[in-house]
């Protein structure tokens, strides 16, 4: 697992900026600081989010938000990897048989449980042509779908959390309110508590809980791409053709640099 310095860049960029903001403007910086506006946002998100999905997703979309941080498993080099395997597939198919290539090729525990480790299984089991590329084609759907509800449920607390915000704001002005005494002085230093609230919803709205979405939704683009990819070739091996025809028809999705020069 891999840093994004981008990401990390971004999110130090989005903090510093309001630090900045906070530091040239006064010197009372513990005014910003509210545990029970905190609480507020963040427990009111988090009801939001386990009433509308799983727990398990919520767990998950937590994970996500941690792995904004990192880059993306599928990238051109790992395409490229993911090619060359195919094309070693094709090699021993070519020169010995199907059955040779199930007892030579040994995936790794990571690559059993993904979209490879699935090719491989219905290479195995006899799948051809059409058939193995719907097969393929409904195992990309039902992948994408499922890593998609992570990204579904950080756009639900991105929606949540500046509305938990304003509901914060509202509780405090109404304690405000009741309090003052008629004492107009008590207004100010209210007020200013009771916004921080709606501060504390917007920033994590802006800078975690739509970065985190909008990652999952890149990485599973990505991720789409290269399963796209792996069905076409693992079709093309499936009808038999040569590694060399394989190689030219996979160079069509990989970046120049990353092209193969003859099987």
């Amino acid at each position: 697992m891999r840093i994004s310095l981008s990401a990390l860049m971004g999110f130090f960029l989005g903090l510093g900026l309001f630090a900045l903001a906070v530091y040239l403007n006064t010197e009372n910086y513990l005014m910003f600081f509210s545990i029970s506006s905190l609480l507020m946002v963040f427990g009111g998100t988090m009801a939001v989010a386990m009433i509308s999905f799983e727990g398990r997703n919520v767990m998950l979309a937590f994970k996500e938000i941690i792995a904004t941080l990192t880059t993306a498993k599928v990238d051109p080099r790992t395409l490229y990897e993911d090619v060359g395997v195919l094309i070693d597939w094709a090699k021993i198919v070519r020169r010995e048989s199907l059955r040779k290539l199930e007892n030579t090729v040994s995936l790794s525990a990571e690559d059993d449980q993904n979209f490879l480790g699935q090719c491989f299984v219905y290479l195995l089991s006899g799948y051809r042509g059409d058939k193995l590329r719907v097969l393929l084609q409904h195992a990309q759907q039902s992948i994408y779908e499922r890593k998609m509800t992570q990204s579904k449920v950080l756009m639900t607390m991105a929606s949540a959390s500046p509305a938990f915000g304003m509901i914060g704001t509202l509780v405090g002005l109404i304690i405000m309110l009741n309090n003052m005494n008629g004492d107009p002085s008590k207004i100010g230093a209210g007020l200013a508590v009771a916004l921080l609230t709606t501060l504390y919803g917007v920033l994590m709205a802006q800078l975690i809980f739509k970065p985190a979405a909008r990652k999952v939704e890149h990485k599973q683009e990505l991720e789409a791409y290269r399963n796209k990819v792996l069905t076409e070739g693992v079709v093309l091996l499936s009808d038999g053709v040569s590694p060399a025809h394989i190689e030219d028809a996979m160079n069509a999705y990989l970046e120049p640099k990353y092209q193969f020069k003859r099987a």
